[in-house]
Formats: structure tokens, C-alpha cells, sequence
């Protein structure tokens, strides 16, 4: 667990996205070849969201999360995911003290400021369950008394794709819950030579020093939630989300959260490039990520990866505002 960070704090706008351009091109100094992923996370971030990363082992996943957790300077814990996880483990539990004949909470490492839950889809459904109930309500209640969690509170969860051995589907409505699904895939050729020869006999995260703290963080959320978005910005979102809704080949389109889940993320998209206004390019550029997972296809075969081409098949159809 990483200690909260100490550093002087300037909360003008100004400072903060200078220190927000410097994780980035931190983590993409970690993460080689995939500037798209880092920046998706960083908008998750900013926009106060859970990311969900899937792909297959080893391509990178707890790196990256692990990575952001150092640069940012947040107070973070990191939970493996087996079947025999119990929701206690993650949430913290009373323990009887003999000595005193009281109970006593012992909190669970869902108290931090970023949980990296690695292999989510690996545990117990009833485990999934407590851990994103928690995440939608940012509380959480143990034998009838109510706990906050931190703030800000953030998952970056990864799961292997289904079908994996010993894998739990999420269903669609804790998977609503995170903000984006992304993929990493596979590096390309150049960036997986650069891995091997630069990064072969030691882990580049565990040298990161933090640029940021816990403060500018929520400043830059704060400032990200201001962005201005008009009307037009407004209704494309609208018709792109009720496109799902009625296009034939999905069984349950998204709902009015998937819309406003959309918004902020293409407001932090806007900030993470500089601007304190959104275009239609962020909303663009985010639909696929922040929809697809939250659309039912009614081919129960169908892949992520199909789904979200779908999205942004379906985005193409939409008349973009002037």
C-alpha cells in the first residue's frame, strides 16, 4: 500500500492538467505501444469512473493499473480474485477481541482510494456482488452500521476473457457499474522488442514517484465536471444512445445511465486534451468503450469484441452536429 503523497499542491487549472500530461506520458513510458488504453484510463479517472480492463494474462493489465496508482500518489490496495474470495475479505469485517469482550471493525482493502481487482471475473458471483454494490453506492454496510468509503474511490478491475477456466460472466447490471470496458490486446512487434530489451530484468513501475496527490485529483474532477456541453453535444449522445434501443440486432440497448455516463466521459476526454468544451469527437471516440457493455446482443455468442464493433457501427448511422 502506497503512502498518501506529500507533495506541494497547486490547484490551478493550469498546473493540473500539466500534471495530468506528465502521468500520461509516464504510464506510456511503462505501457509501451498503447497510448489509446492509457488514455482511456485517464479519462475513466477524470471522470470519476471504474474501469473494467479484459483481456488475456500477461499483456499488461496490473501493470498499467498498478503504475497509475504510483503516479497519481493515492492511497491503493490490490485484491487476487480466486472462488474462494469471500465478500469479507474485500469489504472487512467485525473481530471478536477477547480482551475487551468488544468487537472491533477491521476494515478491508475496498477502504483505499484505488482498488485494483485483479481477475474479478474469478470470483464468486456473491463476491462480484458485494464488491460492485459497493463500488455503485460508495458505502458499504457490515453487520447493520454503514461505512463510507473513501474519496475519490476508484476500481480499475481486470478480468480474463470467458471461457477462461474457473471464470464467473459478470452479468450486464454489475457490469454497468464500470465506466469503460477496454481491451489491452496484444503489443505490436516494435513495442514488445522495446519490452524485451528495456523492461526484461526489472519492473519500470515499482521506480515511479508520484506527480500528482490525492488533492489535485479531485481539483481536476472537480474542474472536469464543469466542462461545457451544449445542447447539440447534448442530443447526439441521445440519439447514439437511443440507436441501441431499437436497432434489431440487440436484445436490450442502453439506458439513461449509459447516456450520462457518456457525457462524462467525453467531458474528461475534453479536459485530458486541453479543452473545457466537448465535441462530437469525444463522444465519438468514447461511444464503443462507455456503451458496449452495457447492450444485451441477442446472439448469446457474440464476443465483447463483436459487440463493441457493433457500437460503433451503429454511431457511423448518426448524423453528427454541425
Amino acid at each position: 500500500m502506497s503512502a498518501p503523497n506529500k507533495m506541494p499542491v497547486d490547484l490551478k487549472p493550469e498546473s493540473l492538467l500539466q500534471k495530468i500530461d506528465q502521468v500520461r506520458k509516464s504510464l506510456q513510458n511503462v505501457i509501451l505501444g498503447k497510448r489509446d488504453v492509457i488514455d482511456a484510463v485517464l479519462t475513466s479517472l477524470l471522470a470519476e469512473g471504474s474501469v473494467l480492463l479484459e483481456d488475456v494474462p500477461g499483456v499488461g493489465k496490473t501493470t498499467l493499473a498498478k503504475s497509475l496508482a504510483r503516479l497519481i500518489g493515492l492511497e491503493f490496495q490490490r485484491i487476487q480474485c480466486t472462488p474462494d474470495l469471500l465478500p469479507a475479505d474485500i469489504l472487512g469485517s467485525n473481530v471478536f477481541l477477547p480482551s475487551s469482550g468488544t468487537f472491533e471493525f477491521r476494515a478491508g482493502p475496498i477502504f483505499s482510494n484505488l482498488l485494483i481487482a485483479d481477475e474479478i471475473n474469478r470470483a464468486s458471483p456473491r463476491t462480484q456482488s458485494a464488491l460492485l454494490e459497493a463500488m455503485a453506492e460508495s458505502q458499504v454496510t457490515i453487520d447493520g452500521k454503514r461505512y463510507t468509503l473513501k474519496s475519490p474511490f476508484i476500481v480499475i478491475a481486470t478480468q480474463n476473457p470467458a471461457g477462461f477456466e474457473g471464470t464467473f460472466l459478470l452479468p450486464e447490471s454489475q457490469l454497468d457499474r464500470f465506466l469503460m470496458r477496454l481491451t489491452m490486446n496484444y503489443p505490436d512487434a516494435d513495442s514488445e522488442i522495446s519490452l524485451l530489451l528495456e523492461q526484461a530484468d526489472h519492473d519500470p513501475a515499482e521506480s515511479l514517484d508520484p506527480l500528482m496527490n490525492q488533492s489535485e485529483l479531485v481539483a481536476l474532477q472537480a474542474f472536469t465536471r464543469g466542462t461545457k456541453v451544449d445542447r447539440k453535444a447534448a442530443a447526439y449522445i441521445v440519439d447514439i444512445v437511443s440507436a441501441t434501443r431499437t436497432d434489431t440486432r440487440l436484445r436490450i440497448g442502453a439506458s439513461p445511465r449509459g447516456s450520462k455516463m457518456l457525457l462524462r466521459a467525453a467531458q474528461a476526454r475534453a479536459v485530458l486534451l486541453g479543452r473545457d468544451f466537448v465535441l462530437p469527437d469525444d463522444i465519438q471516440s468514447l461511444a464503443s468503450t462507455v456503451i458496449a457493455h452495457r447492450v444485451s446482443p441477442r446472439n448469446a455468442m457474440q464476443t465483447s469484441q463483436e459487440t463493441s464493433q457493433m457500437i460503433s457501427e451503429i454511431v457511423r448511422t448518426i448524423e453528427v452536429p454541425a
